[in-house]
């Protein structure tokens, strides 16, 4: 605990912290508040699934770009103008009823202008502590994001269910703009400047650990989708013995509560080579366990110890970017590794849906457990290009030719 102690005296981080956290917070939300406002809208989930399948299309095109006209016209413009736009539209969703074309159409514009607040909170933690206490600090940034999957899709049920799914989407559009004000006032966002990138559109991609961060992504969250989907089936009314579904709630909150016991216990350690397929690996047991046996506790045990490599996992991959990244160029990384990860759901969430249908829950956890799979393969066989940032401190190539403009 004094690693994180040593944070808090660094000026200004935990509000950073924080405010990012909740102007995040909607997106714990509008999935399954979108998904219920649709059904009543509309009487079907088919549209339902229609219009959260072009928010993400939305979302995976405006990850990069809106992440380097960060570097362009400055973070504070480009938050303030994506974080009215995108709780604009949520609003007009909520109160107006459209034909389902155009409401898709609104759909694609919220996840086209969804505020890139991780990417720009990822770059900036670089220029907020010194180069020993950024793995802490990534750390404690992915423990703390599980509580953005725990509470807000139980927060977004409850108002849905008390007040209706209208005012549900206005509370998720209310944490936005007033979280993404919090955020965007702070003081380091108004300081450090991002230098426009002189390379192409993509041209990141050629740097070996974005790609291996975005091909690993892909897969660690398409396994956390297609678990997802079966912990849910696992546990719907239908299923054998006739559990109620708050029951897979109750699991899926222990697994993110592994994932927030790791990062804060595992996640602040040094990256090393062998980090990303380790970490990996301790999911990987977790996640194959659960197809000995689909009781609760059971369920509970061993998604726990699974997820205590979740967040150290996605903390590894932070600091191998801000440790290989130019910071002119980091944004945009972090917007591509996004896109891969906003994919990776859609495609475990679509191949989980095929295997449920063929062998019910188990179906969803064997594809989970291939997924998970491939992202340790995939990390065992990367090892040489993975950063080896034990007794150092992180620091980010220079830039040729550029200024930034560190925190005084």
């Amino acid at each position: 605990m004094g690693i994180y102690r040593d944070l808090a005296r660094n000026e200004g981080v935990f509000r950073i912290l924080f405010s990012q956290l909740t102007a995040r917070f909607p997106f714990g939300m509008l999935s399954i508040i979108v998904l219920l406002h649709m059904q009543e809208q509309f009487g079907e989930y088919t549209a339902a699934g229609i219009v959260l399948a072009t928010q993400s299309i939305g979302q995976a095109i405006s990850g990069p770009l809106s992440s380097r006209l960060m570097g362009r016209f400055g973070m504070r413009r480009v938050l303030w103008i994506t974080s009215v736009l995108c709780s604009g539209f949520i609003v007009l969703i909520a109160f107006v009823h459209l034909p389902l074309a155009v409401t898709a159409l609104i759909s694609f514009s919220i996840g086209l202008t969804t505020p890139p607040i991780t990417p720009a909170v990822r770059t900036l933690y670089p220029r907020l502590v010194p180069g020993k206490q950024i793995s802490a600090l990534f750390s404690l940034d992915a423990a703390a994001q599980e509580l953005i999957w725990v509470l807000g899709p139980v927060i977004a049920v409850f108002v849905a269910a008390q007040f209706g799914t209208a005012v549900g989407l206005s509370v998720a559009a209310a944490f936005m703009l007033l979280g993404g004000a919090w955020f965007i006032m702070s003081r380091p966002v108004g300081v450090v400047k991002i230098p426009p990138s002189k390379a192409s559109l993509g041209a990141v991609l050629k740097r070996p650990t974005v790609i291996i961060a975005t091909v690993i992504g892909f897969f660690f969250v398409a396994s956390f989708a297609a678990i997802e989907a079966g912990v849910v089936r696992a546990f719907a009314p239908a299923a054998e013995g006739g559990h109620s579904s708050i029951e897979s709630g109750i699991v899926l909150a222990v697994f993110a509560g592994g994932s927030l016991v790791g990062g804060l216990i595992i996640g602040h350690r040094p990256l090393r080579p062998w980090s990303l397929a380790i970490r990996i690996g301790v999911v990987l047991v977790g996640t194959a366990a659960c197809l000995v046996s689909l009781n609760i506790w059971w369920l509970s045990i061993v998604l726990f110890i699974g997820g205590l490599g979740t967040a150290p996992t996605f903390a590894g991959i932070s600091s191998m970017i801000g440790s290989t990244v130019k910071f002119s160029e980091t944004a945009e990384a972090f917007g591509w590794i996004g896109t891969g990860q906003l994919v990776g759901v859609a495609t475990g969430s679509a191949i989980a849906g095929v295997a449920i249908d063929a062998m019910g829950a188990q179906g969803a956890i064997i594809v989970s457990t291939g997924l998970i799979l491939v992202a340790g393969v995939v990390a065992l066989c990367t090892t040489r290009w993975v950063p080896d940032l034990k007794d150092r401190d992180i620091e980010q190539p220079p830039e040729t030719g550029t200024i930034t403009l560190p925190l005084p």
